[in-house]
Order: C-alpha cells, then sequence, then structure tokens
C-alpha cells in the first residue's frame, strides 16, 4: 500500500516526501500538476492531480492507505469523500483549531469517517524570508507590532511529524500542537537575521500601511492579510511553546538561530 503526499511539490510538501524516504517508506507517491517540473526524487512515484480539481484525483487514490492532505478548504470534502470510496484508511492534515482560517480542513477531516492526525503549527520560520526584498535594500524590517510573538516553527520539522504519523500508528484521533523551541518578539527575530548575517537590521515601527507596502513585493496580494490577522494577532497571543516535535520523532524542533545561519545568503545582498 502507497503514502500519497498532496501538494508534493508545495514548501511542506516536497519535505514530507523527503522525510518518507529518509525515514524508509516503501511506496511514496507524490501529487502534483505538472510531473515534468516537479524534479522528484527517484523512486518516488509521481501521479497527476490537483486538489482543488477532484475529478483528477482518483487514479492517484488507488492502493493509498494513508495521505498528507494539503489544506484546501474549498474542496477538502470532496476529496475525502474520493479517498474513503477508494479504500484509503489514514490522513494526516495540515490544518488548524476549528475556529481558525484552516479550522474547516480539521473539521472536514474529522466528519469523513477516515482515521486522522491534524497538524496544528504556529508561525512558520520560513515567513521571515519575506523580509529579504527589505533588508537588503534598506538594512531594516518595517512592521507595526515590534512586541508580537510567535513560536516560529521550521517547515522541515512540520514534515518531520507528518512522515512519523504516516509511517507508525498510535497518532490517530490526535491533534499535535507544533512550535518552535523558543517565544520570540518580531525584534527577536531581527537581531538573529543580524547575527547570522553580520550585518546591522534595524526594526522599524511603522503604519499598518507602511507594513503592508513594505511587505508586498515578497508577499504580494497576501500581504494585507498577513499584517491583519497574523501581526495584529501576536500582539495579544499567549504564545507556548510545546514539546510535540520532540515527543513525535525523537529529536528537537530547530531553533530560528540555526534556520536561519542556514539561511542567511537570502538576506544578503
Amino acid at each position: 500500500m502507497a503514502i500519497l503526499v498532496t501538494g508534493a511539490t508545495g514548501n511542506i510538501g516536497r519535505k514530507v516526501v523527503d522525510q518518507l524516504l529518509a525515514r524508509g517508506a516503501g511506496a511514496v507517491r507524490a501529487l502534483t500538476t505538472n510531473p515534468a517540473k516537479a524534479a522528484l526524487p527517484a523512486g518516488v512515484e509521481v501521479a497527476v492531480g490537483y486538489l482543488r480539481k477532484p475529478k483528477t484525483l482518483p487514479a492517484a487514490f488507488e492502493g493509498v492507505e494513508a495521505m498528507y492532505l494539503a489544506p484546501t478548504p474549498d474542496t477538502v470534502e470532496e476529496v475525502l469523500r474520493l479517498a474513503r470510496q477508494a479504500g484509503v484508511q489514514r490522513v494526516v492534515d495540515l490544518s488548524g483549531e476549528h475556529e481558525s482560517w484552516w479550522g474547516s480542513v480539521a473539521k472536514a477531516v474529522e466528519a469523513s469517517g477516515l482515521a486522522w492526525t491534524h497538524l496544528s503549527p504556529g508561525d512558520f520560520m520560513e515567513n521571515t524570508l519575506d523580509w529579504a526584498p527589505q533588508i537588503v535594500a534598506t538594512g531594516a524590517v518595517r512592521e507595526p507590532y515590534p512586541e508580537g510573538r510567535s513560536t516560529p516553527i521550521a517547515m522541515a520539522d512540520i514534515a518531520r511529524v507528518a512522515a512519523v504519523a504516516l509511517t507508525t500508528l498510535g497518532h490517530e484521533g490526535r491533534s499535535y500542537s507544533l512550535t518552535g523551541p523558543e517565544v520570540l518578539t518580531r525584534v527577536d527575530l531581527v537581531a538573529h537575521i543580524a547575527a547570522a548575517t553580520g550585518r546591522p537590521v534595524e526594526f522599524v515601527q511603522v503604519t499598518r500601511d507602511e507594513a503592508v507596502e513594505a511587505l508586498r513585493p515578497g508577499m504580494g496580494d497576501g500581504a494585507e492579510w498577513y499584517v491583519d490577522t497574523i501581526l495584529q494577532g501576536s500582539v495579544d497571543w499567549h504564545a507556548e511553546v510545546q514539546p510535540t516535535v520532540e515527543q513525535v520523532t525523537g529529536s528537537p524542533a530547530t531553533g530560528y538561530g540555526d534556520w536561519v545561519r542556514e539561511h542567511a545568503a537570502a538576506f544578503l545582498p
């Protein structure tokens, strides 16, 4: 029986494929819309399909026992219906609390009749890459909430947890809250980037509209949503570190300082 990774060429799905291979998973099938450009590792079976076009999926589900489900709230119910009809037994989904913006995914998975494991990550470390254009151009980060707090997690750690849940039993019916190993303010994050690059990087407090414009080169139309939802919400959020990554995988979550040292070149001219 195969393990299907949906969103297999996305930021997290591609890492799930790598982690499954690292764990020696037997049959790994990757769902992608463009196999020619996917550049997936040797030994990975490629299936053509798209979660937002459920009619493309039945063949991809054939012979699948477990799948990693990327969040597509608009079609998730139809996707899960097709998966169950095809004999899929377990789903590990990227979602969130029922009240969150991905909560509809979690609720649909729970109602599907499949065994499930929810992965609910905090702020992605990779989101700070959206600062790169303004750091390179100005040596500064412009945001409105220096006191905003988060427990950022590396996407690779999310993928490690997903791979364990997909390849071993005992995770069914569990909602895993995933965080990095520390609570950091926005100013703390900027300080880590400065240390990793060896260049001064300043945090400049600006208005909401100025922050949207500063982030737009990297985030496009998502900049406004990010400032109004993620950044504003981080001010009053009670950030708390969870030990889930280490408990599930046996090794600790990546610290932001270590992550940014590996990605320092992105913040340099």
